[in-house]
């Protein structure tokens, strides 16, 4: 064999390994199977990572909560708080200015409104009484022809059930005292980050960035200012949005005669934070005690005061005081809003929105680098969320 060239050799042994046998019973995977795993087992990992998130953020929901609350309080009252510091007011007295400014117009609504509700109280009790009169003749009288007694017999069965559910009412009424507690002390919790983020919030953010790796750093700090940007300018937006839709169902209530017209401007107020299903559920509830107390022409006329106020608000109003600040994706917002409802309820349907922005945004930045290169804007067409205005071609 030591004569054998090399290249004989070699065709030797190829044409030995072209005749093994595979013992791999079983055909190989396909590539896009492969590929397909890869981003699935991924995927599970990123999902597994939420759900401890979102349970972590559930089980400090005490302490979570009143943060939030406090990061969108500071965002709605950051631009008065600015001006004030931009007219060399001193930074203690800004702080007061506008903490005890927030708390009285907070105080004033429900005062208003409590105001309403007790000067109002017989008129609408005797009001109800009517409506609930007319409603059982209607189902008298009208396509349905019940009898009074199935009537009579289906407000037995409801009562019967409201005593049967008695324990649990009682139940939950022992817990009454901890649920204020809890209210309190959220309250307190929230005024208090709410004076820190105003005295000292960019010495808390870089004490924040300073968690992070040195190499991370610019961008954490370029991703939270970003993001920051963001949710200003979405309560900025909502507080827009809301004082024009609550003035505007508010004062149409007041010339229709419909009662609570106050409290109902007040429910429209808050609702709006919520984009689009808080505007909506708070404008039917406005046509549906127009309906109960004034009668379907009023309730028509409510109706069409409620669209006519949102659809002034959203392609007239807000495009021209606030340009293309905020351009939101309705179904973005509907889809968020729902997920974050069923989360966390009233609160996760409030937070859903800004925290989906603020991800958003801080996602596209960091996957752009754009704290590489300082002074370009993130680009819009990326963003389901824009915060900056669109720049326009000027005409030669």
């Amino acid at each position: 064999m030591s004569g054998t060239d090399p290249e004989s050799r070699g065709s030797f042994l190829d044409a030995l390994k072209r005749r093994t046998v595979s013992s791999d019973l079983q055909p190989p995977v396909p590539p896009g199977l492969r590929q397909a795993t890869a981003y699935a087992w991924r995927l599970l990992v990123i999902a597994a990572a939420l759900a401890v998130i979102v349970f972590i953020v559930i089980q400090l929901k005490l302490l979570v909560i009143p943060l939030l609350v406090a990061i969108l309080v500071t965002a709605l009252v950051w631009p008065g708080f600015s001006l004030l510091l931009r007219h060399r007011w001193p930074k203690w007295l800004a702080i007061v200015v506008t903490v005890l400014g927030t708390i009285a117009i907070v105080t004033g609504l429900v005062w208003l409104a409590v105001w309403q509700i007790t000067r109002e109280f017989g008129s609408v009790r005797v009001r109800t009484t009517e409506a609930i009169e007319q409603f059982r003749q209607y189902l008298i009288d009208g396509p349905l022809h019940l009898s009074a007694q199935q009537i009579d017999d289906g407000l037995r069965q409801a009562g019967t059930f409201v005593q049967q559910q008695a324990e649990v009412l009682w139940t939950g009424a022992l817990a009454i005292g901890t649920t204020l507690g809890h209210v309190g002390a959220g309250l307190l919790l929230t005024l208090f980050i709410l004076l820190c983020l105003l005295a000292d919030g960019g010495g808390i953010w870089r004490w924040t960035t300073r968690l992070f790796p040195r190499a991370a750093r610019p961008a954490v700090d370029g991703a939270g200012r970003a993001g920051w940007r963001t949710v200003k300018s979405y309560a900025r937006t909502q507080l827009l949005v809301a004082t024009i839709d609550a003035v505007g169902i508010g004062l149409g209530a007041f010339n229709l005669g419909v009662p609570l017209s106050i409290p109902i401007g007040v429910l429209v107020f808050l609702g709006a934070f919520i984009p689009f299903v808080g505007a909506v559920a708070t404008g039917a509830l406005a046509v549906f005690i127009a309906l109960v107390y004034n009668g379907p022409l009023i309730a028509l006329i409510m109706l069409i005061v409620v669209l006519a106020v949102q659809q002034i608000e959203s392609h007239i109003l807000q495009p021209i005081l606030m340009g293309s600040a905020v351009k939101v994706h309705p179904l973005a917002v509907v889809l968020v809003v729902a997920g974050g409802a069923m989360v966390g309820g009233i609160a996760g349907a409030l937070f859903a929105v800004p925290l989906a922005a603020f991800v958003n945004v801080v996602a596209v930045y960091l996957g752009s680098k754009a704290w590489q290169h300082e002074g370009e804007a993130l680009a819009s067409r990326d963003l389901i969320w824009q915060t900056v205005p669109r720049t326009r071609a000027r005409r030669s």
